[in-house]
């Protein structure tokens, strides 16, 4: 009787209970009537001042900004990177006359003060929840030093590795991008941006920035409506419907107009169709690019063009500072369109708590931490065991690897020993000098248990304009005046004393970052020479690769007896490197991105539309889409990486032949570890419409799962297919799905699949 009553009285008590929805309409119209407030009491040069993002530097020295700060002029900081620095500018604030909070940003894209592997790396190990904690501990690290917003994730699509940004996006594939963006909004933003360990997210570029002409960057994109929905948009729509506080505009013109100022991208789509109501920032001086681009003649022109389009805040050029008043006088922007940005501004604070503690995460002067640099800042068990889980094993011929940690083994190339490109580029407060390279990780691995020899081999080219760029802003990676006969013949004395050569080559981080486009993917010069008089030694030769990009790897491939894929792989990257190589961690990674023969296939991706004269291999002849002089394909397939276990994948068992429109079918396969190994693999799931109103994609990834399995082993794995994985944007860009017959593949990478067809009812 006494828990029927107690029960009655709980659920009675429920009943008078607000429920979620009201307390967040609560919330809600307490923050409205706040931000209303506030409005009301500004004048427009507060309002204006609102939407400008500056960072201290040459073009805004610290004391020139202070006394802008004390009179209200500034909104946002980027690039300020420790709490007494951001305790000082915020500190200047009660100096103004409505004591508006700043907010402080920086790009925190793989890592704060500990460097995970690079955006890439992080998508080669289609593991979200290790993605996830990447991002969660970026978020406490950079909230500890103050910050409340990072220009991160980058979730540009890309299927050009000409791009020196693919190093910081997630690769070619839309649904994987996709996922990894909801994953990290809200490892970044917690459970609430009011929490002082959390930040908010800003993606970027919006849009398809990813999509440059030639791989080159800034370059202009043209493209249908119908390719840009279904190709790129989607991991941005991920991020709004994730939630993600902000967005930063695309540097680059869509279909002729600049991001910064093509209001049916920010207007239409971003707002409208998706429903976002968050900051929208240019990227880094993008207003007054605006006149290079061609569409605007002064700087009043392109402020007018920008704001109206709905960029609420102009970084760094001080264009909307300059012009916006003149603007607003004359009705060129209307009182609507201020207030809007300047709301936009407001409520970002007023979500990230500033307006109740201004020093929400600068905290006070008793909690800093006495070295910010301090070894126990760091998370390095963390980004050891990202590191090694966003390792792809390319080759390995006569199970080569794993490597014995007895003997004699020679670790080889310019990259060996290079602490400053194992951390990769955008590597925010990480510092080189607590980064583990390749070589302190095998030999420390190895112990007393037999020798390690060095030699550097190379350098990373003898190409002048490359040796120049590299080091363009200061001597990251120095010459060595040796020549290039010397260091070979050093490395060849070296490698003939050792039963393995690990020979670690690929690229500098400053030739995978942004404005680093290449013509070329293949390896530097220098490094292949180096390589080929190694292979000459005749000792069996493990290529470790550090680099930002697919690479063109056909001769490697052929001289290498293994190759690993270790990308730029961050602060613990040569024992993560060491783990892979010694068989301590059995590699799972799998490529996100396509690796073509030669630069000459490119753009190569696996989503690609047929033709109605697609390559057969049974026919090599005139009349096929193909290159004649290149084998046909790629070298190594999106989703293709190796184990040093086998796995075996079953035929496809359906729940169905047929799928209703409301309804739902299970594909189910068995995957059996048939080595003597325990590994992980991703097991994949992709789809083919096979005939439709418009010419669909030879197939798409819908589905993954990563799996571990002991020798031996097996795992019914199952994915569950409803019509939402069969939607495309048709020609109308309608998003439906239409009857018919449709092509199941399920396998270990988009090559390597097994298949079955069900029809759409």
């Amino acid at each position: 009787m006494i828990k029927t009553l107690w029960m009655f009285g709980l659920l009675a008590g429920l009943l008078v209970q607000p429920t979620f929805a009201d307390e967040r309409a609560d919330a809600q119209d307490r923050q409205d009537r706040f931000i209303d407030e506030l409005l009301e009491k500004m004048t427009v040069d507060e309002k204006i001042s609102q939407l400008r993002l500056v960072s201290v530097g040459p073009e805004h020295p610290k004391e020139t900004l202070i006394a802008d700060i004390r009179q209200g002029k500034v909104g946002g900081i980027f690039n300020t990177v420790t709490r007494p620095d951001i305790r000082l500018l915020q500190d200047q604030v009660k100096e103004s006359r409505l004591k508006i909070p700043l907010f402080f940003a920086y790009d925190v894209t793989h890592g704060h003060r500990t460097a995970f592997p690079i955006s890439l790396g992080l998508a080669s190990s289609w593991d979200l929840e290790a993605i996830g904690r990447s991002g969660r501990i970026s978020a406490l690290e950079a909230s500890a030093d103050g910050l409340d917003m990072t220009f991160s994730p980058m979730i540009d699509v890309t299927r050009e590795p000409r791009w020196g940004r693919a190093s910081e996006g997630f690769g070619e594939d839309p649904y994987l991008t996709a996922r990894i963006a909801e994953v990290l909004v809200k490892a970044y933003q917690g459970d609430s941006l009011r929490d002082p360990h959390s930040i908010m997210a800003v993606f970027k570029h919006f849009a398809l920035y990813g999509a440059t002409e030639g791989g080159r960057d800034y370059n202009t994109v043209d493209m249908s409506a119908q390719r840009m929905f279904q190709d790129y948009m989607p991991p941005y729509k991920a991020a709004v419907d994730a939630g993600a506080g902000a967005v930063m505009t695309s540097l680059s013109a869509l279909n002729g107009m600049p991001g910064t100022a093509n209001s049916w991208l920010l207007r239409d789509v971003l707002r409208q169709q998706w429903g976002f109501d968050g900051l929208v920032v240019s990227d880094h001086g993008a207003v007054l690019e605006l006149m290079r681009h061609g569409v605007a003649a002064d700087p009043a022109a392109a402020t007018q063009m920008s704001i109206n389009a709905g960029t609420d805040m102009n970084m760094n050029d001080d264009a909307y500072l300059h012009e916006l008043k003149a603007l607003f006088d004359s009705g060129k922007v209307p009182m609507a369109v201020l207030d809007a940005a300047c709301r936009n501004v407001l409520v970002t604070k007023y979500r990230l708590g500033l307006f109740d503690d201004p020093y929400l995460r600068a905290g006070v002067v008793a909690d800093d931490p006495a070295d910010r640099n301090a070894e126990s800042r760091l998370h390095r068990a963390d980004a050891r065991d990202i590191a090694r889980r966003s390792m792809v094993l390319l080759k390995n011929a006569d199970s080569v690897l794993p490597l014995k940690k007895s003997g004699t083994l020679a670790v080889i190339g310019p990259l060996a020993d290079s602490q400053n490109d194992i951390i990769g580029s955008w590597s925010a407060a990480s510092l080189p000098n607590q980064a583990v390279t390749v070589l302190r990780g095998v030999t420390e691995a190895m112990g007393d248990r037999g020798r390690v020899l060095h030699a550097k081999g190379s350098n990373l080219s003898n190409d002048p304009l490359i040796q120049q760029f590299i080091n363009a802003y200061e001597v990251v990676s120095p010459l060595d005046p040796r020549s290039p006969e010397q260091m070979i013949d050093e490395a060849v004395a070296i490698a003939r004393q050792a039963d393995v050569v690990v020979a670690v080559v690929g690229e500098a981080r400053g030739m995978a970052d942004e404005s680093g486009s290449r013509a070329s993917l293949q390896i530097p010069d220098a490094q292949q020479a180096l390589i080929a008089a190694l292979e000459a030694t005749g000792k069996p030769l493990v290529l470790v690769l550090l680099n930002g990009r697919p690479l063109a790897l056909g001769k490697e491939h052929e001289q290498a007896d293994a190759m690993l894929e270790a990308w730029f792989p961050g602060t613990e990257g040569g024992h993560a490197i060491a783990d892979v190589l010694f068989g301590d961690y059995n590699p799972s990674g799998k490529l996100p991105m396509t690796f073509p023969r030669t630069v000459g296939q490119v753009p190569l991706y696996y989503n690609h539309l047929n033709s109605g004269r697609p390559f057969r291999p049974e026919n090599r002849g005139k009349y096929t889409s193909n290159y004649f002089d290149v084998e046909h394909g790629p070298m190594y397939p999106f989703g293709y990486g190796l184990s040093y276990t086998d796995f075996e994948v079953s035929p496809i068992r359906l729940s169905s032949k047929t799928l209703s429109s409301g309804g739902r079918i299970e594909a189910q396969v068995t995957v059996r570890n048939m080595g003597s190994r325990a590994g992980e693999t991703v097991v994949q799931l992709y789809l083919q419409d096979k005939v439709a109103s418009i010419s669909r994609s030879v197939q798409e990834l819908k589905g993954f799962r990563k799996i571990a399995l002991q020798p031996g082993e097996s795992r019914d794995v199952t994915f569950d297919v409803g019509i939402d994985a069969l939607k495309f944007f048709n020609a109308a860009l309608d998003f439906q799905a239409e009857p018919g017959v449709f092509k199941i593949m399920v396998g270990l990478d988009s090559v390597d699949v097994r298949s079955d067809e069900f029809t759409l009812e």
